[in-house]
């Protein structure tokens, strides 16, 4: 098995459980506080994405990239004084964003999100800033280290303590008002990243060569050409992470704004801001865990072969994760299609944002490349690019929710359809970047047969959940329906010849049943 398909199994291991539990938690906040609550969580949550992002600068990438290389020297002196660098950047970030979120949330709340309710959130989130700061630091220490483990088991962990808290404290706080349980909401989440902060720094204390506190101010004041260092990878890095980031802390304000031009009031609003974000897009995006560990191994995989000029390998490596992000989110999107009225359902207890699935489902197959074909451009130095696709989507998305949503005729609908406008955008561009630099086939044939298959399980999935298991409860329904097309999309698509038997050997499960069989 190769590196680049080794890594990727590995990561998508760890994905798969990782979104899991994070798809259960958003669960569990929707059933807790409803559609009006997710609407005022959800309207927090990207200011506090966007203080993160700035707060960590970029420097996770920089920090494991670095240690890497500090480590394959043996230079022990030299890890401690990106860790203590690192760390002192953070830290005096989150000094001035922290108190800054609280004193700004008021103005945030009432002027920018049109609901004074927002406020609570904000100012519940914003103790997690210096936690994340701190954890996210390790995080690159250990990457850096090639020890997955403890990030790993740190994220699992998180999200374990953020789901039981948030069903409980929801619940406490629900009598005293909506926004207050989705305080409570965030609060849990607070609690869980600063659990999952204690698991790091015992791991870390544990698996430590060197006493970080010793002379730390020394090695501050020393550590002037390791920020430099560190700077020349992670401000490049931020630039990407803040277009995406920015975009999003507006989304909900343009959101909320044109849908008061549209006429809809302010709670009205944030219900229909938390249908479409709340419910429909954690289920769209679900299967981007495919797409983000097939990203994580191709820039290691891309640049190798760019290094050795082998532009034919580049191709190979390219067409392998287009065709798995293809094959992969193909099934996803049928199964979300097809079933989005019982999948909401049975998920949330209500069928609302399944509209917005059935409308933004097909187009999620762009998303699904952009991950891959974002990665490839960073590996062959074209991240610049890639930073300024993301900003013309970003801009196009935002003024396209802003026409559309303040429409009456299309209200809310138009910020699902901004949103499709600017991801499909971003992977247009992208594309047209990556054929720049290197050739590429596009196998016609394959596509039209791979969209064949998509056709005829969703057909088989919907005629068995409508006419053959109507008796039975609705879980099953579901459930028998999903594995129904799943069962028949792999069988359709080894028949077709787009997936071949020894690419399914190659899968460690497979491979050993072949072997022991």
């Amino acid at each position: 098995m190769s590196k680049f398909f080794k890594g990727t199994f590995i990561l998508l291991i760890a994905g798969f459980f990782t979104r899991i539990l994070g798809f259960i938690n958003r669960i569990v906040i929707a059933r807790s506080i409803g559609e009006e609550g997710v609407g005022l969580y959800m309207m927090a949550f990207p200011t506090f994405i966007l203080v993160v992002t700035i707060t960590q600068l970029g420097l996770p990438v920089a920090i494991s990239k670095n240690v890497a290389e500090a480590e394959a020297r043996g230079d022990h002196a030299e890890i401690k004084k990106i860790l203590v660098v690192s760390l002192a950047t953070t830290m005096a970030l989150s000094i001035i964003f922290t108190p800054a979120l609280i004193l700004l949330a008021p103005i945030l709340s009432t002027t920018l999100f049109t609901d004074p309710r927002t406020y609570y959130p904000l100012v519940a989130i914003a103790p997690v800033v210096p936690v994340i700061a701190i954890s996210s630091v390790l995080r690159g220490y250990f990457q850096g280290r090639q020890n997955m483990r403890p990030a790993a088991n740190s994220q699992i962990l998180e999200q374990l303590v953020r789901i039981t808290l948030i069903a409980v404290m929801t619940r406490t706080f629900i009598p005293y008002g909506i926004e207050y349980a989705a305080a409570a909401a965030m609060v849990a989440s607070v609690i869980g990243e600063f659990v999952s902060l204690i698991y790091l720094m015992t791991s870390f204390k544990l698996k430590k060569r060197f006493k970080l506190r010793k002379d730390f101010f020394q090695f501050v004041h020393k550590g002037k050409k390791t920020f430099k260092d560190l700077m020349e990878i992670a401000i490049p890095t931020m630039g990407s992470r803040m277009i995406g980031s920015v975009a999003w802390f507006f989304e909900p304000i343009v959101v909320a704004h044109s849908l008061a031009l549209a006429g809809v009031v302010a709670i009205e609003a944030t219900k229909q801001y938390g249908a479409l974000t709340g419910y429909a897009m954690p289920l769209l995006m679900l299967p981007s865990f495919v797409t983000f560990s097939l990203a994580t191994s191709l820039v290691p995989a891309i640049s190798e072969a760019n290094t050795q000029n082998n532009h034919k390998l580049i191709e190979y490596r390219l067409q392998q994760a287009l065709r798995f992000a293809f094959l992969t989110g193909g099934l996803a999107v049928i199964v979300l299609y097809v079933l989005a009225d019982p999948l909401m359902q049975l998920m949330y207890g209500s069928a609302k944002g399944s509209y917005f699935i059935r409308l933004m489902a097909p187009f999620f197959l762009f998303y699904y490349y952009q991950g891959p074909l974002q990665a490839v451009l960073q590996a062959l130095n074209l991240a610049r690019a890639a930073m300024i696709n993301s900003l013309i989507g970003a801009i196009v998305k935002t003024a396209v929710i802003f026409l559309l949503a303040s429409q009456p005729s299309f209200g809310i609908t138009g910020a699902a359809l901004g949103i499709i406008v600017g991801f499909v955008l971003v992977t247009v561009l992208h594309f047209a970047t990556v054929l720049k630099k290197i050739a590429f086939s596009f196998y016609i044939r394959d596509y039209l047969k791979a969209f064949f298959v998509m056709g005829a399980s969703g057909w088989f999935g919907f005629w068995l959940f409508a006419h053959i298991l109507l008796k039975e409860h609705l879980a099953i329904r579901v459930i028998a329906s999903t594995l129904a097309m799943s069962i028949s999309y792999l069988v359709l698509l080894i028949i077709l010849g787009l997936i071949k038997k020894d690419e399914l050997k190659r899968i460690p499960i497979i491979r050993n049943f072949w072997v022991f069989r």
